[in-house]
């Protein structure tokens, strides 16, 4: 084996090492706590005015499409 295969081998076993309900559950916090941001965020900062002069606040179209991701990930 060559010096890389050691390396991949180390790196490979302490990934493993890690249980994956750890893992599920750092996702689904970084998720919950990205959802907490979006909503915090001051609508002047949100806020996109189209052509037509409307005006949409982009936070419930992210903060929909993070809640999904968290049900999602949340049921597999």
């Amino acid at each position: 084996m060559t010096p890389l295969h050691w390396i991949g081998q180390f790196i490979r076993d302490g990934l493993q090492a890690i249980p994956l309900g750890a893992v599920r559950a750092a996702i689904l916090l970084g998720l919950a706590l990205l959802f907490l941001w979006v909503l915090k965020l001051p609508s002047s900062e949100t806020t996109q005015v189209s052509e037509r002069g409307r005006s949409a606040d982009l936070r419930w179209g992210a903060a929909l499409a993070i809640l999904l991701q968290l049900v999602i990930y949340a049921l597999l």
